[in-house]
């Protein structure tokens, strides 16, 4: 098994930026695709963005390409969310999750792992 915990979240204006971080521990972390999903109040769990597991690969939902940025830290068993142009919007709880497979998927029940979330709340 693998263990994950996001930290990072917190409040910001509208148009600001944050930074989360997803630590994991057990299993080697470099043998899992690593995905972040979020969950607002009263809507399901959507995709936000996924890495493989070199890093080499990154897929984006519609509504954050462009705007957030996944990358991952093999030696320091940690994936990151870089959160820019930040909107209401995006207000939700954050969760990381890893996959124990070859490709990014968007759905989540194709991941094994998740986190306990982080919430991010974006005022207008």
């Amino acid at each position: 098994q693998v263990q994950l915990v996001e930290s990072g979240g917190g409040l910001v204006q509208a148009g600001g930026s944050l930074r989360l971080s997803c630590a994991a521990s057990g299993r080697p972390f470099s043998r899992y695709v690593m995905g972040w999903f979020r969950q607002a109040p009263g809507k399901e769990r959507e995709f936000v963005a996924g890495i493989t597991r070199s890093g080499g690969h990154t897929d984006y939902s519609d509504s954050t390409r462009g705007r957030f940025t996944i990358s991952r830290d093999n030696a320091k068993n940690t994936v990151y969310l870089q959160m820019n142009s930040l909107k209401p919007e995006d207000t939700a709880v954050y969760y990381c999750a890893a996959d124990n497979g070859d490709y990014v998927f968007s759905r989540p029940n194709y991941y094994d792992y998740w986190g306990q979330g982080t919430q991010v709340t974006v005022s207008s």
